[in-house]
């Protein structure tokens, strides 16, 4: 059955609060890369600009920790600090309910009301939480999705030690269930180990026997894809014929691997550039209906920070943005939501066993 998206509530722009509201102010920028004093700090939230009498303009593109510069067209643009030139001209204002022709909007997608007690046990989600509704909702979820809207996954590299996770998620992608992918270096470097030798940092991917100079071996990945040239050509050649990078090459699946100081090698195709790999990873975030977090807490976080709310269609419709953050670790997975993309749900789980088992609902559940 379809998962019924919520509906989205716009602000009531004739309240006397927002039909009395002054219009935006804006300065110029008088040094590169430097925001005018009382600049205003984008969220993830829907935020509108009052530009003229009775024209509240949305931000189609937001996200967090940027500004919002006024195009000489008449448009809105958020853009990251270090994008501002001498002259241009940014929002100014740190009241966000209107007083400053801004209005950051935080209850367009309202819940069910639930009965609030002053004491309650379990009302943090925690390692004893239920999670088997959040199972059953993303099967419905990106059932969806994978229709009409676009599936964004974070990957560590938890994934490239198990067979079985190996093979279930590449069956996700054949399977139209990924639409984009970003990750380290890590990521697809032990997944291409797995493909050429079936180990991941020297240990078999299944029987988990360590074989003989296993620490050469994920060394030995990188140098033969060097050879080569690109992952892309290492597929070609019929050398990688299995695997998570064999399933995005195949399917044409875009995907962004993002460099970091301690990398090996690095794999071809890994931007080594931080700003580079952010504008690549940010093109991505910018089309996620649903970005799924996975065993990695400092990527899923860049993430979080890049990725608004609620995304505008190309008829101007509002929906939400679903964001699923998925760990062991209780710090991990609220650790997102602390650093302030409020709107991030936690799984708390094995990050193989959470895809072995969603490719296995996700097969049952298009199947009855």
């Amino acid at each position: 059955m379809p998962i019924p998206l919520p509906v989205y509530q716009p602000p009531d722009f004739t309240s006397p609060r927002l039909a009395g509201a002054p219009l935006a102010r804006f300065a110029a920028v008088a040094h590169d890369g430097v925001a005018p004093p009382d600049y205003h700090a984008t969220s993830i939230f829907p935020e509108y600009l009052h530009l003229a009498p009775g024209d509240w303009r949305l931000l189609r593109a937001s996200r967090m920790d940027c500004v919002v510069r006024l195009c000489p067209d008449g448009e809105l643009e958020v853009v990251e600090f270090r994008r501002l030139r001498r002259g241009d001209q940014v929002a100014l204002g740190r009241g966000e309910d209107g007083r400053d022709g801004i209005l950051v909007h935080d209850g367009g997608f309202p819940e069910t009301a639930r009965l609030a007690e002053k004491f309650a046990f379990r009302t943090l989600t925690t390692r004893e939480s239920s999670f088997s509704f959040d199972y059953d909702e993303l099967y419905q979820l990106l059932a969806h999705e994978r229709r009409a809207g676009f599936i964004l996954w974070v990957l560590g590299p938890a994934l490239a030690f198990d067979r079985d996770a190996r093979e279930a998620f590449a069956r996700l992608v054949r399977g139209g269930y990924v639409q984009g992918l970003l990750a380290g270096n890590a990521l697809p470097t032990h997944d291409l180990e797995a493909a050429l030798y079936g180990t991941a940092l020297g240990q078999e991917i299944y029987r988990k026997r360590t074989v003989a100079a296993g620490h050469y071996r994920h060394l030995d990945a990188l140098n033969r894809i060097r050879e080569l040239g690109s992952i892309e050509a290492a597929v070609a050649k019929g050398l990688v014929r299995e695997g998570i990078v064999h399933a995005l090459v195949a399917q044409g699946i875009p995907y962004v691997f993002a460099g970091s100081i301690r990398d090996d090698g690095p794999l071809p195709g890994v931007i080594a550039d931080a700003y580079a790999a952010q504008d690549a990873m940010r093109d991505l975030a910018a089309r996620a209906t649903t970005v799924i977090g996975l065993a990695t807490q400092l990527h899923t976080i860049a993430v979080g920070n890049l990725t608004p709310s609620y995304q505008v269609l190309a008829d101007g419709a509002v929906r939400p943005v679903y964001f699923y953050s998925v760990d062991m670790s209780e710090f991990a997975a609220q650790k997102l939501i602390n650093r302030g993309s409020l709107s991030t749900r936690a799984v708390l789980t094995n990050a193989q066993d959470f895809v072995v088992l969603l490719e296995r609902g996700l097969k049952k559940s298009a199947e009855t």
